[in-house]
């Protein structure tokens, strides 16, 4: 089955993460088909937290990807973030 979810990188104590299409049996940070976009917790200031390419993300749900709980999250807040901007 092909998945939605988060690939983690940077340091110790400095998560970033990578939001990626893999197939369920790579590991969590091996392998993947694409990468759809990253977050940054870390983010302050004018540095970007969140990036998903909304379009991408719909093509893979549209073809069976099961996305994760937190990747579902995250893609809900990155919706509610261009809408506003779309109406302003």
């Amino acid at each position: 089955m092909v998945v939605i979810r988060l690939s983690r990188g940077g340091s110790k104590k400095r998560p970033f993460y990578n939001i990626v299409v893999s197939d369920s049996r790579e590991r969590r940070d091996g392998r993947f088909i694409e990468r759809v976009g990253f977050y940054n917790p870390m983010a302050k200031g004018q540095a970007e937290g969140l990036r998903v390419a909304l379009d991408r993300v719909t093509y893979w749900i549209d073809s069976g990807a099961q996305p994760s709980d937190t990747a579902l999250r995250l893609i809900a807040q990155a919706k509610a973030q261009v809408v506003p901007a779309a109406a302003a």
